[in-house]
């Protein structure tokens, strides 16, 4: 009877939506669920004997911290036997950054001793939310084939609806001028499959870490637009920022090692009198800048 419960309670527990794992006190991963599995991309007999302090979710905090190495909620959790509750940015196991949810429990013996800990780990993007703007993009064949996500045709229309809206209402918005550093090398060096994964690296970490009513597209090679709507002087920088560390703190596996890329953006807001050309230009710029003073930066301007 008792094999049969566990059996019914590890088989309830697989089938969560949600990702699941168990530790011990010295943090040494004993259960990893098939949600765990989904979300991150790695098997159960890759991580199960392996400890969660190896990084090998790398779990970052928006400003790119890596929580395994400091501020780590589960071990917190196994020190004081309090639950907790934070956003992070797990890596995947194909190298994008994933935002997600994440609440840990301790576990407890029958005298009250802590024997582990569980964490509980959800994707807190909208998924009803990206299947709408991927089927809005198929149907109107706006979609980028390479990386997902809107093309240039799609990026234009929005940029200009954007305008408009403007024009019109006095709707703000910035948007952000984004390119790959170093892509030719890496295309020179590592061939054009591993720059067309590239590609689909950045897509997926520009796109996972947009609200609902923003816009990433592929403006052409290794250039992206990002529009955002309803923001600031005060906070474009920081959308930016927060962007660029997320690109830079992802990895792509390749035979064995770890490719690392960065990006340059300029970041504006839409000024006066703007129309697409001179708002590209002027974010074109912009990111011409963070090339010239160093790369893998953000420099940001205004209306002049």
């Amino acid at each position: 009877m008792e094999v049969l419960e566990d059996n019914f309670h590890k088989n309830l527990i697989d089938n969560l939506y949600d990702g699941v794992y168990f530790v011990d006190c010295e943090r040494r991963i004993t259960y990893w669920n098939k949600g765990a599995e989904r979300i991150t991309g790695y098997g159960a007999e890759k991580v199960v004997g392996t400890f969660c302090n190896n990084n090998l979710l790398n779990h970052i905090t928006d400003d790119g911290v890596q929580l395994c190495m400091n501020g780590c909620p589960l071990q917190a959790t196994l020190e004081d036997g309090q639950p907790r509750e934070a956003e992070v940015h797990l890596r995947h196991a194909e190298g994008y950054r994933v935002p997600v949810l994440v609440r840990t429990t301790p576990m407890r013996g029958k005298h009250g001793g802590i024997l582990g800990a569980v964490e509980v780990f959800s994707n807190s993007q909208s998924l009803f939310k990206i299947r709408r703007r991927v089927d809005e993009l198929e149907k109107k064949s706006f979609l980028d084939p390479l990386t997902g996500i809107g093309n240039r045709a799609y990026t234009e229309m929005k940029v200009n609806s954007a305008i408009a809206e403007f024009h019109q209402h006095e709707m703000p918005f910035g948007l952000l001028f984004i390119d790959i550093d170093h892509f030719k090398a890496v295309n020179d060096t590592c061939g054009h499959n591993t720059g067309d994964r590239v590609l689909q690296n950045v897509a997926k970490t520009l796109s996972l870490h947009l609200r609902a009513t923003d816009l990433c597209g592929r403006w052409g090679g290794e250039e992206f637009v990002v529009v955002l709507l309803n923001v600031n002087a005060n906070n474009l920088p920081l959308v930016a920022e927060k962007l660029r560390a997320m690109i830079a703190n992802s990895r792509i596996q390749i035979e064995g090692t770890e490719l690392q890329v960065t990006v340059s953006m300029g970041a504006t807001l839409v000024c006066p009198g703007d129309n697409l050309k001179s708002l590209i230009q002027r974010a074109d710029e912009l990111m011409y800048q963070s090339k010239l003073n160093g790369r893998n930066q953000v420099t940001a301007g205004y209306c002049r």
